[in-house]
């Protein structure tokens, strides 16, 4: 092997062993019947197999009557209230709320005047890095990925505390508040370093004390630094939707694994942001934006519903776009009549999009929602209900918020940093054994063979 090898490029023989390795590893589909496996921790039905208990947040899809579960709007509450609720009081008053947002679910209850100040401003006093990191960690390097970078900063810092690997309850509150404030700074530094190595300007905006979250990623984005106070706040209503899920996502329940294994926060939060970048998770926001460019390219007459109809079955069937045979932003796993989120923000989009004079592209979002749920029970005879999910509108309010594809999915690590902090904290709170899910083996036994007989 060469002695500074090319580490992007497949040198020759590697196809042949990743064929070997499908060959070898790939069970058959009727082995998860026979040995009852509840594949991806959910039974025959789609439900979730129950892993755990919490107190953080909780999901409404069904209400039970007489017995049987009937599907319902969906509902999130946060620490017991409703996230709707939650955001109306934000609204209403005019105010950012992310931050309590994250005060509520860490500490499981609202905050009073002086409490919430008093943590947006351990916040503001956090919101700051290491002497010469972003030189010798964000700038160094650069990549494409955001959320590889992102992951990079997070261990980095623990290269930086003196008390990394400490769990007390103390230390890990101390650590969690310290990367909620610091996410922002991580992403947003990452992708100017990224877009300098483009061939771009490059803008290091040091982040301004006493400014929300919301307002701090828009300040340190923009070459001006200037946002509007709508802008800002429809931002941190995002956060807030997004700050947590309840415990059985897939990022969220990574977290309680790590954290049963009594790892450190910088590794857990690690091991929560590879898990939030996979397309199937944080990253659909980006799939439903680019499948809108293709829409909008491949179908020229917006108000044309056959057009834009035949779009949608030609998604299905897997003939445009990605031809992953789906309609991203619609559907899932736990709603089916509705997604709180997605109804939350469908109303603010309208508003953005009249003030940014984009009513046409928001009148094409609202014809797909429409239409998608019906060509999907037609084509795919799904009748549990399918419903615009909260991606389909987010990367529509980021685009016009004029934040970068690149930062779509760490603004969802940005605000669900807040509801990892939370879970992580009960998990070490009520530690009980590591958490190890049984595997069933099904390779048969095999006699061994000396090397110069194989």
């Amino acid at each position: 092997m060469a002695s500074n090898p090319n580490y992007s490029q497949v040198t020759p023989g590697i196809e042949a062993l990743a064929e070997l390795c499908r060959q070898n590893s790939s069970i058959q589909a009727e082995d998860y019947v026979k040995y009852d496996v509840k594949r991806g921790l959910r039974d025959l039905n789609g439900n979730g197999v129950v892993a755990g208990l919490t107190e953080v947040s909780e999901i409404q899809s069904y209400k039970v009557v007489n017995g049987e579960k009937h599907s319902c709007e969906g509902a999130l509450f946060y620490r017991g209230y409703d996230v709707k609720r939650l955001v109306a009081g934000a609204l209403e008053e005019k105010r950012f709320a992310f931050e309590e947002t994250a005060y509520l679910l860490m500490f499981g209850r609202l905050p009073n005047a002086q409490e919430l100040e008093e943590f947006t401003g351990r916040l503001s006093y956090y919101r700051t890095l290491p002497t010469n990191f972003t030189r010798d960690v964000i700038l160094k390097a650069p990549s494409a990925d955001m959320m590889n970078s992102l992951a990079k900063c997070v261990l980095t810092m623990a290269s930086y505390d003196e008390r990394a690997d400490d769990i007390s309850l103390p230390n890990v509150v101390r650590q969690c508040i310290q990367l909620i404030a610091t996410f922002p700074l991580f992403a947003v530094y990452s992708y100017q370093a990224y877009n300098y190595n483009e061939g771009n300007s490059l803008f290091i905006h040091a982040p301004k004390p006493g400014l929300s979250t919301a307002e701090t990623i828009l300040s340190l984005l923009r070459p001006d630094e200037k946002y509007s106070f709508w802008e800002a706040h429809i931002l941190d209503v995002c956060l807030m939707l997004h700050a947590e899920h309840g415990g059985g996502n897939n990022s969220t329940f990574t977290t309680h694994v790590v954290t049963s294994s009594g790892t450190d926060t910088y590794s857990c939060m690690a091991a929560a942001l590879a898990s939030l970048k996979g397309p199937r998770h944080g990253g659909a926001n980006i799939k439903v934006a680019q499948m809108f460019e293709d829409l909008k390219k491949t179908v020229t007459d917006w108000t044309d519903e056959d057009a834009i109809a035949n779009y949608l079955k030609a998604l299905l069937h897997g003939e445009v776009f990605d031809k992953a045979g789906l309609i991203y932003g619609m559907g899932h796993a736990v709603y089916s009549l509705s997604d709180p989120r997605a109804d939350l923000l469908r109303g603010l989009v309208e508003t953005l999009s009249r003030e940014k004079g984009r009513m046409e592209e928001y009148e094409l979002y609202s014809k797909v929602e429409r239409l998608a749920p019906k060509i999907i029970a037609e084509e795919r005879k799904i009748y549990k209900g399918v419903a615009a999910n909260v991606d389909f509108y987010s990367g529509f309010i980021y685009n016009m918020l004029g934040l970068p594809l690149e930062l779509y999915t760490p603004i969802f690590a940005m605000a669900r940093i807040a509801g990892w902090s939370a879970h992580r904290l009960e998990e070490l709170i009520n530690m009980g054994k590591i958490i190890r899910p049984a595997y069933v083996c099904v390779q048969p036994r095999q006699d061994y063979t000396p090397l110069g007989q194989r």
